[in-house]
């Protein structure tokens, strides 16, 4: 084994030093956030939590636990984001299959016409007067408007367009039909980049507000909505109720909220991780 000069061994010092740096900072605001929606109120009023707690207490995370708006927001981003990531998915494979294929007919407009999406649309009154039209009020319809992106359909059709074709005229020759290539030869071979890709989806959906604040009423509106405005709705009713009387402070209130809106991802993104790190150049090398 080749021993490292003196150089090497300094460039690999530094490099783990500055990693170690940077995946710090990186962990400190959610360090922050937990130590302080679980201290005492007294110390988070005056702001002398940060690494470690002080004075615990989870009493704030029963009031999190009994609200059901909260909880009710909750499943409205577990339904819009499982069940949008599947419809934008289905149309998202069958589209980058289709324009991958040279043999489509109209096959350089098709291409050009989504490509034009990414460089110009209506704006955000057109499109948001179009929606009302057709009557995206709700969950369902609120799916189906936004389950279209041109740029994932293009990263998953440049992947599809670097697999060989010998491979397509070999399941071709064996007399399988052009939905059977699909799922037989093209799923398969893309799994990472088609994670990749649903990833990017689903983490769109779960932090989506804008259009979900503008679309949809409070019942159907996901936990970004309420982390945004029905939270401190409920905080401020709290406080007139006798807000000098609690146990723990308004602000681990907030932090509580917030803790418990993040656990999803974190719990399933390292799980993806390595699907994620190998579908990043999705579409980047070709035969």
């Amino acid at each position: 084994m080749k021993r490292l000069d003196r150089t090497e061994i300094a460039f690999k010092v530094i490099s783990y030093i500055l990693l170690t740096v940077f995946g710090l900072m990186c962990l400190y605001p959610f360090i922050f956030i937990l130590m302080n929606s679980i201290s005492a109120k007294q110390y988070v009023d005056n702001a002398q939590v940060s690494v470690f707690p002080m004075g615990l207490q989870f009493n704030v995370y029963a009031e999190v636990f009994t609200s059901k708006q909260f909880w009710l927001s909750y499943c409205n981003s577990f339904f819009i984001t499982i069940y949008g990531t599947a419809v934008s998915m289905i149309v998202g494979i069958c589209g980058a299959y289709a324009l991958s294929k040279k043999r489509l007919m109209f096959h350089r407009g098709f291409n050009f016409m989504l490509t034009l999406t990414m460089w110009f649309n209506a704006g955000m009154i057109p499109t948001y007067q179009n929606f009302i039209r057709f009557g995206v009020t709700n969950r369902y319809m609120f799916i189906i408007a936004l389950g279209f992106n041109a740029f994932n359909i293009i990263l998953l059709r440049n992947y599809f367009s670097s697999v060989p074709t010998e491979i397509e005229e070999a399941a071709t020759i064996d007399g399988a039909t052009e939905f059977q290539i699909l799922l037989r030869v093209y799923v398969p071979m893309s799994k990472s980049s088609i994670i990749t890709v649903a990833m990017f989806y689903a983490v769109s959906r779960w932090n989506g507000y804008i259009w979900a604040q503008m679309l949809l009423g409070t019942n159907d509106q996901p936990l970004t909505c309420y982390l945004n405005l029905q939270m401190e709705n409920q905080i401020k009713e709290i406080e007139a109720s006798g807000g000098s009387n609690l146990t723990y402070s308004i602000y681990s209130l907030r932090y509580a909220f917030v803790v418990c809106s993040i656990i999803p991802i974190i719990v399933v993104y390292p799980k993806l991780q390595k699907y994620f790190a190998a579908g990043v150049n999705v579409g980047g090398v070709k035969e």
